[in-house]
């Protein structure tokens, strides 16, 4: 008997709804996407527009990219030695959280599945400017 495989995925889908409206327009992001370390994420997904952040790993040259911590219906603080690393381009389920992460192009801040803090507005326009927040 012949061993066999099923080298395609099961095709899941996720119903946001705002993917198509939360990204305005995509100049760029980090090339190939990240996969997101989810530890501490307590949600079945992360969704188009949510901010992703990231922490430079002990060997100081690679960095773990993780969904921005919620908390209470909102954005948490930024965890310590944390920068922002851009916004999650398409929603995907929790445990598949393999992600395009745009870094310059135009976000619907109000589609977005959180208010950005004061803090988080500060921090893209000094580490990611061509990322831009509006909305009409």
């Amino acid at each position: 008997m012949t061993p066999k495989a099923n080298l395609v995925s099961e095709q899941t889908q996720i119903m946001s709804g705002l993917d198509s409206v939360v990204i305005r327009q995509y100049n760029g992001g980090i090339t190939g996407g990240r996969t997101l370390d989810m530890t501490g994420f307590d949600f079945s997904r992360v969704e188009a527009g949510h901010v992703a952040i990231k922490v430079l790993d002990e060997d100081g040259k690679n960095y773990t990219y993780k969904p921005m911590p919620v908390k209470d219906g909102g954005y948490d603080e930024m965890p310590e030695g944390h920068k922002v690393a851009g916004v999650v381009v398409a929603s995907k389920p929790a445990d598949y959280p393999l992600v395009g992460i745009m870094d310059d192009g135009r976000v619907n801040d109000e589609a977005m599945p959180y208010p950005l803090t004061e803090e988080l507005k500060t921090l893209f326009k000094s580490d990611l400017p061509n990322l831009i927040f509006e909305h009409d």
